[in-house]
């Protein structure tokens, strides 16, 4: 007698198997790639604007943790393969930040999360494994821990808190079309 209890999912995520999420799931990681260079071209402060985060984080909304995950990770090897950024030393510790606000985010609203409580922890999570990967490697730039930190967290702070604003109704209204 099997006594373990089966958790329910009741998803709000489409499903992201099939031809045409895998195109849009694509198309997500191209825009992931063509938003920070259209950011570096006209000068923007990538840093401050996050362009690469918003797409990944939406396939997570939209396509659960496995489409969040793949575009999370596939993101910024992509860019690395066409561009040659994020450099070398930031590829591994982006991949791993991306992969974490995709995943996590998918996996939290998949269990019943509100989209903006799944993106903040996200957000926090994913920032978190990406400052731990850069100590691990030693990418710091030659700055002290805190300087580092500062740099790496504090300019992105208001991208992400629009994005927590503006991605889940952009999802909601995606999802009632």
């Amino acid at each position: 007698m099997n006594n373990h209890k089966t958790e329910v999912v009741t998803s709000q995520v489409l499903p992201w198997v099939g031809v045409r999420p895998w195109l849009i799931q694509l198309g997500f990681i191209g825009a992931a790639v063509a938003l920070p260079a259209m950011a570096h071209l006209m000068g923007l402060p990538v840093r401050w604007l996050l362009p690469m985060h918003w797409p990944v984080i939406l396939a997570g909304l939209l396509y659960g943790w496995r489409g969040g995950l793949i575009v999370g990770l596939l993101s910024p090897a992509s860019n690395w393969l066409l561009t040659g950024y994020p450099l070398s030393l930031k590829l591994l510790p982006m991949m791993l930040e991306l992969a974490v606000y995709g995943g996590l985010t998918g996996w939290l609203v998949e269990r019943g999360w509100r989209s903006w409580k799944a993106m903040t922890l996200s957000l926090v999570a994913g920032r978190v494994v990406f400052l731990g990967t850069i100590l691990t490697l030693g990418a710091t730039d030659g700055m002290g821990f805190w300087t580092f930190t500062g740099a790496a967290v504090l300019p992105g702070l208001a991208a992400g808190a629009v994005m927590v604003v503006i991605l889940p109704r952009t999802v909601s209204m995606s999802k009632n079309r």
